[in-house]
């Protein structure tokens, strides 16, 4: 089993990315590495953070978590760093910004959405007290009733035993 540097691994999986954005079949033809080993290099580098297309071609389709670390990759880069980076890359400096903002957006909506957690946690505390000291007085007033009923079965009892004497 032949041992690649990471420096061949990083070349051969950069034919995966745009402007090449050659299928696995393909660099698997042509560099005579199996397709097990270039779907393994892929994960791993994914698991690295780094982004790596899926068997979709369009960035659009990219996974969410390769969008994210696209964005994180480019957030320091300058106008003409971003550029350069798109055009290695196959990308639109457009849809690196849509990503970013859809990212930030997501930050908002979740913080309302915790805000909106926390109200109803609220509610749900107020609502189970309300009920907890609904579900006592209902049990006493069972245990009364319940205890009333025994009562007057023994009275009734009683009764019956003295009027038969």
């Amino acid at each position: 089993m032949p041992r690649y540097s990471d420096e061949r691994k990083q070349a051969i999986l950069s034919k995966l990315q745009p402007p090449s954005n050659m299928s696995v079949a393909e660099v698997s033809r042509s560099e005579g590495i199996g397709l097990q080993t270039l779907y393994n290099w892929r994960n791993h580098a994914r698991e690295q953070g780094q982004p790596m297309p899926t068997n979709h071609h369009t960035p659009d389709n990219w996974t969410s978590d390769t969008k994210l670390a696209t964005v994180i990759e480019t957030a320091a880069l300058s106008e003409s760093e971003l550029s350069e980076y798109c055009r290695n890359k196959g990308l639109y400096v457009e849809q690196i910004k849509a990503w970013r903002a859809s990212a930030l957006q997501g930050f908002s909506s979740s913080k309302q959405q915790s805000l909106k957690d926390k109200r109803q946690q609220q509610t749900d505390r107020k609502q189970i007290k309300q009920l907890t000291r609904e579900l006592a007085r209902k049990d006493k007033a069972l245990a009364e009733t319940a205890a009333l009923l025994v009562l007057r079965k023994k009275l009734d009892a009683f009764w019956q035993e003295h009027e038969d004497d």
